[in-house]
């Protein structure tokens, strides 16, 4: 595997920080090209920022490269899920939803935007949800949407903050076993946060902890052979491990 994402002594602290202190510190990343980087720690240790710089929604100082070239605004090239329901847009329908950011950056044939946005709702199961509006969807329901949506922009980069997070357990089993087969059909790299041990363990081929200030204390290879569950043989080693980074002082 390549390279795909390069982050060089990151630091990203908020104006309005009452202690003054970064969110993210001198942090150092490299992702490579389809990994499937699940991110964990506990809140306010930078998870969501550090994804948001990457998107290109937060400024910085250090660097955040994608393929050779630096980020320094958002890019259709870097999408992000997030974990509120209310990501979509309600006075449109699923298809609308899914067909408007293709719109937007130029993609004028009407015929073949119709022809993407009907095979990502298809990978999705929501081709009969097609002409529903998101008042008429479940919450699962409206989070295949939104990934429905970064699909068919085809992005270098999908970055995930918490997306399951709100669902039933369910639900949520459903939607990941759903994405984990997206991830090794699809040709994308997935920068995945969540504060759920099993799930990272379920999903990524990497795993990371991240503690206060964007320090990164647990950084390993997932080689577990997929589908994973709570039974595999390993699991439960792999779980402690990451427990442990996560409380430890």
């Amino acid at each position: 595997m390549s390279t795909i994402l390069e982050i060089k002594d990151l630091h990203k602290s908020f104006s309005d920080n009452p202690d003054g202190t970064e969110v993210l510190s001198s942090l150092d990343l490299e992702v490579e090209k389809n990994e499937f980087l699940c991110i964990l720690g506990h809140s306010g240790c930078g998870k969501t920022t550090l994804l948001r710089c990457i998107a290109g929604f937060e400024s910085f100082t250090g660097q955040v490269i994608l393929n050779g070239s630096a980020v320094t605004s958002p890019s259709p090239d870097r999408i992000m899920v997030f974990q509120t329901f209310e990501q979509l847009f309600p006075w449109k329908t699923v298809f609308g939803n899914v067909d408007f950011p293709l719109k937007q950056t130029g993609h004028k044939d009407k015929a073949e935007r119709k022809r993407v946005v009907e095979d990502a709702l298809k990978k999705v199961r929501l081709s009969e949800y097609a002409h529903y509006y998101p008042h008429q969807l479940s919450g699962g329901m409206k989070q295949r949407v939104a990934i429905a949506r970064a699909l068919a922009l085809k992005p270098k980069l999908i970055l995930m903050d918490e997306p399951f997070a709100a669902l039933d357990a369910m639900t949520r089993r459903e939607l990941q076993n759903e994405l984990l087969l997206l991830s090794q059909t699809e040709d994308c790299t997935i920068l995945f946060v969540t504060h759920n041990i099993q799930e990272a363990i379920i999903l990524g081929t990497r795993n990371i902890v991240l503690h206060k200030g964007g320090k990164i204390v647990y950084d390993k290879r997932n080689d577990m052979e997929k589908p994973i569950s709570p039974s595999s043989e390993g699991f439960g080693r792999i779980w402690q491990e990451m427990r442990d980074a996560i409380y430890m002082e």
